[in-house]
């Protein structure tokens, strides 16, 4: 499978290779399980997208958003597709992750626990379910 994905195999490569300061802090606080035992991955491939941070066994995806993603039109398809193929969506601001690490830690926990189930809107954190068609 993988010989036939080589272009997206070298993207994803590519762009973990560009993470900036905040997506570095929040995957040396992610990686090999530190976060309650849950694996995640960086820049797995859904659909045509690109997640920032990943965690298949719950599929929740995490973003870490710039200033430039304010409003952005194309994040708001992104996450419309994210949640049809059945992924949660987490959203972040940079400048949240690189002040508030421990918060931002912890909302991603209760994204994994299941305590977080309601859309959330708010100036430092977006939050939209994926609707369980079991």
């Amino acid at each position: 499978m993988r010989g036939a994905r080589k272009a997206v195999t070298r993207r994803a490569r590519a762009l973990r290779q560009s993470d900036n300061d905040a997506e570095q802090r929040l995957w040396s606080n992610l990686r090999n399980r530190q976060l309650g035992g849950f694996k995640f991955v960086r820049q797995l491939p859904i659909g045509p997208y690109f997640a920032d941070f990943a965690c298949r066994e719950r599929m929740l995806v995490v973003e870490i958003d710039g200033s430039q993603h304010a409003g952005s039109l194309s994040d708001q398809r992104r996450n419309v597709f994210m949640l049809s193929v059945g992924w949660s969506v987490l959203r972040f601001w940079n400048v949240d992750v690189l002040r508030e690490t421990d918060s931002v830690l912890e909302t991603i926990l209760a994204g994994l626990d299941g305590r977080l189930v309601d859309p959330v809107e708010a100036y430092d954190l977006r939050f939209y379910p994926a609707v369980w068609r079991g």
